[in-house]
């Protein structure tokens, strides 16, 4: 359990976010603004003492209880236990209900993870499965709602769910739920994810970025749980960047801000997919590294990506990983490059944005200290003191589930903020 004057920090936003006087469920129930700032509370902060919620939510007393007696009379809460004595009668604690569920959906380029929450993101089921990105919209959303469905054992109708939020390897539109001119995606451009998944699941759907529900995941459950100001940088078969800005996602304009894989840095004759030279994502994602991996077992640099290269008939950038880890120097050589060259693109970023944090997440990032080691000497050396002289860089903690976790939050803040589109107050048990 957080203390008062940690938990009011996460909710004083959304306490002071101009909003309408209350929401209206489908099932009719009408839920007020002040209930969306409680059930965010106990999402971010835990179980909390009846006595506090007043301070936390910034109301009376009286408010809170009033709030609190309608969300219970919506089985959203439940009490039960005591808090510790305050030097007075002992106050009730307060909970979510055991029966919220959300789903957290993370789209990548080669793979579909699932994984279903409880009220407060803890992740009660996970399933990841192998998937072509390129396979198309309709292939892909039949495999989500497939996963989904067996997670929940059920095989059709509306899904007993309070949202559903979906990370795709693309520009994304968030007010329309669409990607956006996705690059080695056919099918995908302005395809209608969001309304269709919805329409399929009988449940709201929220659609992002993966890299910015990476963020939101770290956020929630990961290294960057105190940080405020701190970027996501995503380093998997594309490289992008999440961007937290006071706690909230910056999406920019048009939804595309911390597309940084196509920033140049580091060589700048080599090509990229997008028809440009130096970039990047050309240089340090993993389609690029793979390429670096077989160049190396060809040209004979590398004995051990060699022998592996002739035993599995393909090469990845986690091959590298492995080889270094035998004390391959070639593969040591392509590691310390790559942190180097993403030192470059993203010193420039550190001077612009002057970040508390920076994380690194997705499969490349699985190179470790190593790559960090490389990337933070370039970025000390190349922005200003005043920019790093409190900046951390590390690896995620959330790992391969800051996706799914960050998607699933995305889900419940749209419950919270938007009940409208909500299929109920509280959906059946799951898992």
């Amino acid at each position: 359990m957080l203390e008062v004057e940690d938990v009011k920090a996460k909710v004083v936003a959304i306490a002071s976010k101009p909003a309408r006087s209350s929401r209206i469920l489908e099932n009719g129930c009408i839920l007020s603004v002040g209930t969306e700032n409680l059930l965010a509370l106990l999402r971010d902060g835990g179980p909390q003492p009846t006595a506090s919620l007043g301070d936390l939510v910034n109301s009376s007393r009286s408010k809170a209880m009033q709030d609190l007696a309608e969300l219970e009379s919506l089985g959203l809460v439940t009490r039960g236990g005591k808090a510790p004595s305050r030097g007075g009668r002992r106050s009730t604690i307060v909970s979510l209900s055991d029966s919220l569920r959300y789903v957290g959906v993370d789209v990548g380029a080669t793979s579909v993870s699932v994984a279903v929450t409880g009220g407060y993101l803890n992740v009660l089921q996970y399933a990841e499965e192998e998937s072509d990105v390129r396979s198309g919209p309709v292939a892909i959303l039949d495999q989500v709602e497939r996963m989904i469905r067996e997670a929940f054992g059920v095989a059709s109708g509306p899904l007993p769910a309070a949202g559903v939020g979906l990370g795709l390897p693309s520009p994304v539109s968030f007010s329309t739920g669409r990607p956006v001119a996705p690059p080695l995606m056919p099918g995908w451009d302005n395809y209608p994810a969001r309304d269709e998944l919805a329409a399929r699941l009988g449940t709201a759907v929220t659609v992002d970025n993966d890299v910015n529900i990476m963020a939101l995941g770290e956020k929630h459950s990961g290294i960057a749980r105190s940080q405020d100001d701190f970027l996501f940088v995503k380093l998997g078969t594309g490289v992008g960047c999440g961007i937290v800005v006071e706690g909230e996602i910056y999406r920019g304009r048009d939804g595309c801000a911390g597309d940084i894989g196509h920033i140049r840095a580091g060589d700048p004759t080599i090509s990229c997919h997008c028809g440009r030279t130096g970039c990047l994502e050309a240089q340090v994602g993993g389609h690029a590294l793979a390429r670096a991996a077989i160049l190396g077992a060809q040209s004979g640099e590398s004995p051990r990506l060699e022998a592996r290269l002739r035993e599995q008939g393909r090469l990845t950038a986690m091959d590298i990983s492995r080889a270094n880890e035998f004390g391959d120097p070639f593969a040591n050589r392509t590691i310390r490059r790559s942190g180097q060259v993403l030192g470059e693109a993203l010193a420039g970023i550190v001077n612009f944005f002057n970040p508390a944090l920076i994380v690194l997440g997705g499969g490349v990032s699985g190179f470790g200290q190593l790559l960090l080691a490389e990337l933070r000497s370039v970025v000390l050396d190349r922005s200003t003191p005043l920019a790093t002289s409190g900046l951390q860089l590390e690896l995620s903690t959330a790992r391969e589930r800051a996706g799914v976790i960050g998607a699933a939050w995305l889900a419940s803040d749209t419950f919270l903020r938007h009940a409208t589109n909500a299929p109920a107050a509280l959906p059946a048990s799951a898992g």
